[in-house]
């Protein structure tokens, strides 16, 4: 298989892009708009109200980021008229038939002159409200894929989802795809078109009952958490966004398709600098409760390989393999694009970059004094956790429950502030549980061949690099991730 020059290929390329505002949809737009500035259209699909909105979502939280630093310097004082000619920001939603459109002209463009079309949008929220999820990650990719149908010219439709689709599996996991209705515990009954109506009913009966917008958050949250769990996912982004490619598989029809399934996406390796990244993600949160000193004890095996996968090689995946399927259209192609068996990394590993970065750099609390990090507490097992928790704060609580009756709820203040937060931190525990102990690793075999591919035949193959054996985690980490993250927060 031949893949001949990438550039040549976006050359007057008009391609559309879900979930625009997206942290992979802003790399992937800086890249092509730097590397092939001669792509015919860059159409980004944005949530808003109407156009002005879209436009003010472009110039604020796609293009106006630093992220574009290097892109402005390159066009100079024409950057403005630049962005404007290449990018058409499009106000709609994923969750409606032909994307939430309303324009009938601009949907007959889209229709005659797409070429490619990089589905981005998702809900990443472990514990998302179902019916959000749902809607965004599961039947969002089904109207894709019915608009994609319509596009008389494409040549490749890229979905992006999630290696964790596997769920709490064991052992190497291999790139194959989902059938429909196939679950991973083997319960039958799986239906989208069910699980839709679930949704439906629960969210009528909530309304009748005259629930409030909280109570109906709530119920949605653990409706979700429910349904995942009868069909053997963890959680309700990984048991949507599974659906999701259940969709993609059975609708695309002759549509030429690939998934892409990355791992834990870390901040920009390279391009267009290292260390660029939006939003705190989890384990990025744990490195951040680590250095304000909040974070006490680490729950998790510590010898658990944890599979992260820089941003720009995520991107860079995603066009190659655009590229190798529209030119090479065959059987849909799952990509499994992460670091586990390749270079694989440790949590014994982030421990230990962590507690060196942050005693070299304290953090500065909020009264202007270094913060003094030290090994914190691991606990191995769940058993332990319960443990502890049950040591440190359930006696207290149970303490405070009695002393609140005999003093006629004196410290009912107290008492709920503490039973909430021991809550949300059993809730999160327990979200989070498959991750902390996970015992998998993610087979790249499909990802391997089209990196071999790229090094014998593709022109651009040092600017489309994603192997992850070329990183040095602790280089990366020490110099590259744990500043980037620091530079995201103080900004």
């Amino acid at each position: 298989m031949e893949l001949g020059s990438a550039l040549q290929f976006l050359d007057n390329k008009s391609i559309l892009v879900t979930g625009g505002t997206g942290f992979l949809a802003k790399i992937f737009v800086e890249k092509i708009l730097r590397v092939q500035p001669n792509v015919k259209k860059l159409y980004l699909l944005v949530r808003a109200a109407d156009h002005k909105s879209a436009i003010h979502r472009l110039h604020h939280e796609i293009v106006g980021k630093d992220l574009f630093r290097n892109l402005k310097k390159k066009c100079g004082t024409n950057f403005s008229s630049f962005i404007s000619q290449k990018i058409t920001v499009i106000p709609g939603d994923l969750t409606h038939q032909d994307l939430g459109l309303h324009d009938s002209d601009l949907l007959q463009l889209l229709c005659k002159e797409l070429d490619v079309l990089l589905n981005l949008a998702a809900t990443t929220n472990f514990d998302e409200r179902y019916d959000v999820a749902l809607g965004l990650n599961t039947l969002g990719a089904k109207y894709v894929v019915d608009f994609a149908k319509k596009c008389a010219k494409l040549q490749v439709l890229v979905h992006v989802s999630t290696a964790y689709v596997s769920g709490e599996r064991a052992g190497l996991i291999v790139e194959n795809s989902y059938r429909m209705g196939e679950t991973l515990n083997g319960v039958s009954g799986l239906d989208v078109n069910i699980e839709k109506q679930v949704v439906e009913d629960q969210l009528h009966l909530l309304r009748l009952q005259g629930a409030s917008d909280k109570d109906i958050t709530i119920a949605m949250k653990d409706l979700g958490i429910q349904r995942a769990r009868r069909y053997g996912w963890p959680n309700t982004y990984v048991f949507t966004k599974a659906m999701g490619e259940m969709m993609v598989g059975e609708l695309k029809d002759i549509i030429p398709a690939v998934i892409i399934r990355p791992t834990i996406v870390t901040s920009t390796y390279k391009e267009p600098f290292p260390g660029w990244v939006e939003g705190i993600r989890t384990i990025d949160s744990l490195a951040v409760g680590y250095a304000k000193g909040k974070l006490t004890f680490f729950l998790g095996d510590l010898e658990a390989i944890v599979d992260v996968i820089p941003a720009d090689m995520v991107v860079n995946a995603i066009i190659v393999a655009m590229i190798a399927e529209a030119r090479h259209q065959q059987p849909q192609t799952i990509y499994q694009v992460g670091s586990s068996i390749r270079n694989p990394l440790r949590y014994s590993n982030l421990q230990d970059y962590g507690f060196r970065y942050f005693t070299k750099n304290p953090w500065i609390n909020k009264d202007g004094k270094p913060v003094i990090v030290s090994k914190v507490t691991v606990m191995n097992s769940m058993d332990s956790f319960q443990r502890y928790m049950a040591f440190r704060y359930l006696l207290l609580l149970k303490g405070l429950e009695l002393a609140n009756a005999a003093f006629c709820h004196f410290f009912q203040g107290v008492y709920s502030n503490l039973n909430r937060k021991i809550n949300w931190v059993m809730r999160l525990v327990d979200i989070y549980r498959p991750y902390l102990f996970f015992n998998a690793t993610f087979d790249d075999l499909n990802t391997e061949k089209l990196r071999m591919t790229a090094r014998t035949s593709l022109v651009e193959n040092d600017m489309l690099y994603f192997d992850p054996k070329s990183i040095d985690w602790e280089d990366y980490f020490m110099n590259i991730h744990i500043p980037g993250i620091v530079k995201y927060i103080f900004k």
